[in-house]
C-alpha cells in the first residue's frame, strides 16, 4: 500500500485518500491543542505559508493519546487553531497514533520511517516529513521546532 492510497477524514468530516497531496513535499505532524508544544501550530503554519506555492503542505492531525491534550470536537479543534495560530493548512479528524487502535496511516508512517522504525509516537508534535513521491525522508522528534525543519524541505523541494 502507497502512502496515498490511504484513506483519511478531514477536519470537516469528509473521506478523501493522501493521493490529493501527490507530489507535493509533506510534513504530517500529530497536534494537539493543550499541549505545551501548541505553540508550534505558528511555526508549521509559516512553513505552510512560506512553501505552500512550492508544492509543500503541512498535514495536521489532532491526537489525544497524550494525556488528553487534545479533547475538543473536530470543530472546537479547527475554530482553536484557527482563532489563536490562523492555520490555514489541512486539518483532519482526531485520530489515535498508537497502540491497536493506531490509523493505518501512522501505522504506514512508523513502519516505513527511516529512522525510528517501528517505534511508537513519543508525544504531540511528532514530524514525519515525506518527499513529492511519497517516501518517508524523515522522522523527527516532538520537541524540534517546525523552522529547524526548514532546510530539508527546501533540499527535497
Amino acid at each position: 500500500m502507497s502512502l496515498y492510497d490511504i484513506s483519511v477524514k478531514t477536519i470537516s468530516g469528509e473521506e478523501q485518500t493522501l493521493a490529493e497531496y501527490k507530489g507535493r513535499v509533506l510534513l504530517i505532524v500529530n497536534t494537539a491543542s493543550q499541549c505545551g508544544l501548541t505553540p508550534q501550530y505558528k511555526g508549521l503554519q509559516e512553513l505552510y505559508t512560506r512553501y505552500a506555492d512550492k508544492g509543500f503542505a503541512v498535514l495536521g492531525f489532532p491526537c489525544n493519546q497524550f494525556a488528553a491534550q487534545e479533547p475538543g470536537s473536530e470543530e472546537e479543534i479547527a475554530a482553536f487553531c484557527d482563532r489563536h495560530y490562523g492555520v490555514t493548512f489541512p486539518l483532519f479528524a482526531k485520530i489515535d497514533v498508537n497502540g491497536p487502535t493506531a490509523h493505518p496511516l501512522y501505522q504506514h508512517l512508523k513502519a516505513n520511517a527511516p529512522e525510528g522504525q517501528g517505534e511508537e509516537i513519543e508525544w504531540n508534535f511528532a514530524k514525519f516529513l515525506v518527499d513529492k513521491e511519497g517516501r518517508i525522508v524523515k522522522r523527527i522528534g516532538a520537541r524540534v521546532q517546525p523552522e529547524d525543519v526548514a532546510a530539508d524541505i527546501e533540499r527535497l523541494l
